[in-house]
Formats: structure tokens, sequence, C-alpha cells
């Protein structure tokens, strides 16, 4: 999309940076990452109780913001950076508290934890200064084809009396 096309909700559409590409594939990898880790983890790694366990749900609220990083919406993005924390916390509760195959598993969540976090954050902030540098740039070709305009523009000049 070029930056005149309006996307559905009719707002101008901001060209994506390299940077800003890189974090949204990087947050919606690592949250797909942990999404199959709590499946596998509570279901086949190391479940609670033989054969799996009900645990498993845990990864149900994770599969809400996968949509919204897909349609790349920034309020899912600012919202994953503070549920995420939630994960966190069991992996590191996990971590100190589990014998060793579970302590690996609640490592390499707060792993991916951090790493979404990290990803969501700096894409938050690269879109508002990509959407500042957009827009400041707007401006200012504005303000010239303004100025062009009136220095084009004939002069009345008033006539003069005798």
């Amino acid at each position: 999309m070029t930056p005149d096309t309006p996307d559905s909700d009719g707002l101008q559409v901001i060209p994506p940076t390299p940077a800003i590409r890189w974090t949204r594939h990087v947050a919606v990898g690592s949250l797909m990452a942990l999404i199959a880790l709590c499946l596998a983890w509570e279901l086949w790694l190391a479940p609670l109780r033989p054969g799996g366990s009900w645990v498993a749900l845990k990864a149900l609220p994770l599969c809400i913001p996968l949509a919204g990083l897909l349609r790349n919406r920034m309020y899912t993005y600012r919202w994953v950076s503070l549920m995420i924390w939630l994960y966190f916390c069991e992996g590191v509760v996990r971590a100190w508290g589990d014998p060793p195959p579970v302590r690996y598993y609640a490592i390499a969540e707060i792993v991916l934890c951090l790493v979404l976090f990290v990803s969501c954050s700096l894409h938050v902030r690269l879109r508002f200064r990509a959407a500042r540098a957009f827009f400041a740039n707007v401006l200012r070709e504005n303000a010239e084809a303004v100025q062009q305009a009136e220095s084009a523009a004939p002069q009345d000049k008033p006539a003069a009396s005798a």
C-alpha cells in the first residue's frame, strides 16, 4: 500500500520500515512459539498428570492477541506487552521451584516472554516514530505547496484614483 491509500478504518497507511517489519515478525513468532511451548509442556513434555492436564488451557488466552498481531493492530501490541508478564511470572515461579526437566521449559518460557515484550515495545515505539516523521513530512510538503500557490497567484493592485 502507498501512503495515499486509505485502509479499512479510513486512515492513511504509513509505509513500514524494515525495522518495523522485523519487530512484527519477531513478536508474532515468539507468541506462536510461546503457544506451542505451553501446549507441548502441559500435554506431552512434562504434564502435571500423566496423559496431560487442564493446565494446557493456559495457552488459550495467548491465542486471542494472535489475530490482532497478524492484522498489525497497534492496540494489540500495547496490551500484549502488559499481559505477557503473567506468563513471565509463571515461568519464574516454575523455574525456581520445579525440578530440572520442568525448569528448562520454564526458562524457555521466560526467554520467549522477554523476547515478546521487547519486540512489542520496540514495534510500538518504531511505529510512533515513523508516524511522527511521516506526518511532519506531509505538513512540510503542504506548507511548501501553500507558499508556492501564494507566490504564483497574481497580486491584485488597487486602482489609482485621480
